[in-house]
């Protein structure tokens, strides 16, 4: 199963207060690759508070055909937990379009609430060699690169201490009020960074941390999580140079893909994603359909009063 079906990952949302609490469902599912009987699997469903004292429950990154049982387990666990409504995340890397929902779950309904795996995503196949996965770049990818190396930017590994860690949630803070989106709490980062699959690396000019990223590994799959940037020295190109080493570690440990982990949809014009979008693409041109969502709603009035809410809060 994916990152975000693992027991770890469920304990470090209910660590950080990401999510109320998790169940987990217990039964075999079919391979999407397969039409064999299946294989068993544990399920972890989360528990998040949505509004109006309402909670939700959250099926994400599954990998596999949702079938009609799995679909009564869903539904019956909301009702005995008495929530809003049940969503489902599904993960495939290997088509640019799917429909791994079964024929028999016709209470769901292409849809959701909130994503938490963005629609498409950028990756790159860690089996290529290295001149390989930088022929393929855009050659202002593979400049800003070998600038920044030039300039004399250096990347590494770091201990995922508590002094790094304010290091990088300083960093942080200045990226998201430069380029307007929400950033997490320093406790929230301590807990993420406890995971023993993740890693921080940042970018050093003469001493001075410029640029900083958070990656996590699970299976074959190379996660790039969060990333952050000084606007001091921004000419110095230093994400490009962290992104190829971070790369570079990845095919060190036998990862077969590495995921960007979220870029714009192709028809986005406006999408608040444009600008990572560009960043992103400029180090690789295979862009995927990776997540489709589907929702089944337990209380449609209060689910319409509280997407009302919604409306009147933009």
């Amino acid at each position: 199963m994916s990152l975000w079906q693992t027991q770890s990952w469920q304990d470090m949302l209910v660590a950080s207060w990401q999510t109320q609490e998790y169940f987990v469902i217990e039964q075999d599912i079919q391979s999407p690759d397969s039409k064999e009987s299946g294989f068993e699997t544990k399920i972890f469903v989360e528990k998040r508070r949505v509004s109006l004292w309402e909670y939700w429950l959250f099926l994400i990154g599954f990998e596999g055909q949702v079938g009609e049982r799995l679909e009564e387990n869903l539904q019956e666990l909301c009702k005995e937990e008495n929530c809003l409504f049940v969503q489902i995340e599904i993960l495939d890397y290997s088509a640019d379009s799917f429909l791994l929902l079964g024929e028999n779950i016709w209470d769901f309904k292409a849809w959701y609430y909130k994503k938490f795996i963005p629609p498409y995503t950028a990756v790159i196949d860690l089996e290529k060699s290295e001149d390989e996965i930088l022929s393929a770049m855009k050659q202002k990818g593979r400049y800003n690169i070998k600038l920044a190396a030039k300039k004399w930017v250096e990347v590494k590994r770091v201990e995922k201490s508590l002094e790094n860690i304010k290091i990088f949630h300083m960093l942080m803070q200045e990226t998201t009020s430069r380029d307007n989106f929400t950033w997490n709490t320093l406790s929230y980062y301590e807990v993420f960074l406890q995971q023993e699959t993740s890693s921080l690396f940042f970018a050093y000019h003469e001493e001075e941390v410029i640029a900083a990223g958070i990656f996590i590994q699970h299976k074959e799959v190379m996660y790039y999580y969060y990333g952050a940037s000084s606007s001091h020295k921004r000419n110095l190109m230093a994400p490009y140079l962290l992104q190829w080493e971070a790369i570079r570690f990845a095919k060190a440990i036998w990862c077969q893909i590495y995921d960007f982990l979220g870029i714009a949809s192709p028809d986005e014009y406006d999408s608040p994603l444009m600008w990572v979008t560009d960043f992103k693409l400029k180090l690789t041109p295979d862009t995927r359909n990776v997540s489709e969502s589907s929702i089944i709603i337990h209380k449609p009035i209060k689910y319409k009063m509280i997407q009302a809410l919604k409306y009147f809060k933009k």
